[in-house]
């Protein structure tokens, strides 16, 4: 009998031409898939899968096409590339709703170590000088609030924070952070 007329009897469900067909043709499916997935379970799952689809696809089947054997053997082929391409993406993790966007981990321990020199270049200027860096750079203070806050008035706490400012200058100089020709 010929693939067209198989297809016929599949066509109107005859379970003997589709015993026929899975006999003929289950075996080397398996093989295709095998070969290319590498995982026996899943290869059968495909060899199966390729059969139900000519089960399922039996009343659209065209005359004179290149035969059943061929069309089983495209439909495993695709099959096994679309799990390859599933496992290539696939992953035990859960999917990130973002990219993690925070600093690799050399970047933050240069930053550690920055920030730990620019601590101690603070730590070395006088209290007073400190505390008008620490109000007016890190609580972002205007100049008045900061020298209401230190018991001064305006032109002394700007004095001061001049005199703060160049003395943390020297200090990250010290350092190596800055270079004072640069900072001028």
């Amino acid at each position: 009998m010929n693939d067209d007329a198989v297809m016929r009897r599949i066509a109107q469900r005859d379970a003997a031409a589709f015993s026929h067909v899975v006999d003929s043709h289950a075996e080397r499916l398996h093989r295709i898939a095998w070969r290319m997935i590498g995982d026996a379970a899943e290869a059968e799952d495909v060899a199966q899968e390729s059969l139900l689809r000519l089960w399922a696809q039996a009343g659209a089947w065209q005359s004179g096409k290149a035969g059943i054997g061929a069309w089983l053997n495209r439909v495993a082929m695709n099959l096994c590339l679309d799990r390859l391409r599933r496992r290539r993406f696939a992953s035990d993790e859960e999917v990130p709703e973002r990219a993690d966007d925070s600093p690799a981990a050399d970047a933050l321990l240069d930053s550690e170590r920055l920030r730990a020199q620019a601590v101690a270049a603070l730590g070395a200027l006088s209290e007073r000088q400190r505390a008008a860096i620490v109000l007016t750079y890190y609580e972002e203070l205007p100049n008045t609030m900061a020298a209401t806050a230190m018991d001064m008035n305006l032109k002394a706490f700007e004095s001061l924070l001049f005199r703060a400012r160049a003395a943390m200058r020297e200090a990250l100089a010290a350092r190596g952070l800055i270079s004072l020709e640069r900072a001028a």
